[in-house]
């Protein structure tokens, strides 16, 4: 699946803002310019994992099914770890040495937010089994939900900042992860399905 323009804007905004954040008083402090060049090594590491991303689906007993790719993989894991770090810093240096508050409370704040982050990615793609037959698509989430859906019901696909969604006429809707390893068949799939609905639908309007 072609990159989205949100997946090369990010990184960049937030990469332009850290360099433009170490020239405002009161920030000089803060290791912003290493931080820029974490998030741009993340960046490099995150488009050579998703070029090799499988665009096909596993098949397990006549169902097919989604599966975490190494992006998301690579994404939680380092997130989780990058925050267990900095938490560390947080509470061992912060305990033994004096370190100006500034550092402390940015350092507080990147750890909370990487790992509000890696549990994110986790509860909406790692623990998320989604698979489709000929007839219906199922989703069930990190808690166990059951969602099902049939192919003659679905009306649109429409990507948007969860992923893709796929809507039915009665308002039922399964997003799944665009990182998924198949998920480019997926997005093709129920946008043909969704065609052919909108064609029969048109022709018995008009009969």
């Amino acid at each position: 699946m072609p990159l989205r323009w949100q997946e090369v804007a990010v990184p960049l905004i937030v990469i332009v803002s850290l360099l433009i954040l170490k020239h405002i008083p009161g920030l000089e402090t803060l290791p912003l310019a290493r931080a820029a060049g974490v998030v741009a090594f993340a960046y490099a590491a995150f488009l050579a994992l998703r070029i090799v991303q499988s665009e096909e689906a596993i098949q397990v007993d006549g169902w097919a099914e989604l599966r975490p790719s190494m992006v998301e993989y690579f994404a939680c894991y380092g997130a989780a770890a990058l925050a267990i770090v900095l938490m560390s810093a947080v509470i061992v240096i912060g305990g033994t040495r004096i370190v100006p508050q500034t550092q402390m409370i940015a350092a507080f704040i990147a750890s909370v937010s990487l790992g509000l982050g890696a549990v994110a990615i986790g509860l909406g793609g790692l623990f998320v089994k989604v698979r489709w037959n000929n007839s219906a698509l199922e989703r069930q989430s990190a808690f166990g939900k059951l969602t099902t859906i049939a192919w003659s019901d679905v009306r649109s696909v429409r990507p948007n900042w969860r992923g893709i969604t796929i809507a039915t006429h009665d308002r039922q809707k399964v997003t799944f992860s665009q990182f998924h390893t198949g998920a480019a068949a997926l997005a093709q799939h129920a946008a043909n399905r969704a065609r052919r609905n909108a064609e029969t639908a048109t022709k018995a309007f008009a009969l």
